[in-house]
């Protein structure tokens, strides 16, 4: 019994442990989702300004082409980010899975005593 309540307490703490990176996965894509608009914003407002829309354009903003290449790098970053937190979840309704067993199988445990204990007191009287 001692050993399954273990058992219990240890995926509790996986479950949390998991839901914990599943949600600062889903923070930092959010962050890089966020930066990653900021940047196209940013982008096209120097485009505006230069009247230069073509990247290729001996002449095109300098400041454009890096905001270009920190955007990408935060898209595929988030991209990559994604693949994670799908595994993650995956992990984490593993561990929720094996927790739900681990808990009814306490509980069976525990009625189980609590019957031998009501017919060992009815034995005794």
């Amino acid at each position: 019994m001692k050993s399954r309540e273990s058992v219990v307490r240890l995926r509790r703490f996986q479950v949390e442990d998991k839901r914990r990176q599943v949600e600062q996965i889903e923070g930092m894509i959010a962050e890089f989702d966020r930066m990653s608009d900021e940047l196209e914003v940013q982008i096209k407002s120097e485009q505006e300004r230069t009247g230069i829309h073509d990247s290729n354009h001996y002449a095109y903003s300098t400041f454009a082409k890096a905001a270009m290449k920190r955007r990408d790098n935060l898209r595929a970053s988030a991209t990559e980010l994604r693949t994670q937190h799908e595994t993650a979840v995956a992990e984490l309704d593993n561990v929720l899975e094996e927790l739900t067993k681990m808990e009814m199988l306490a509980e069976r445990d525990q009625e189980r005593e609590q019957v031998a204990a009501h017919h060992k007191s009815n034995q005794v009287a």
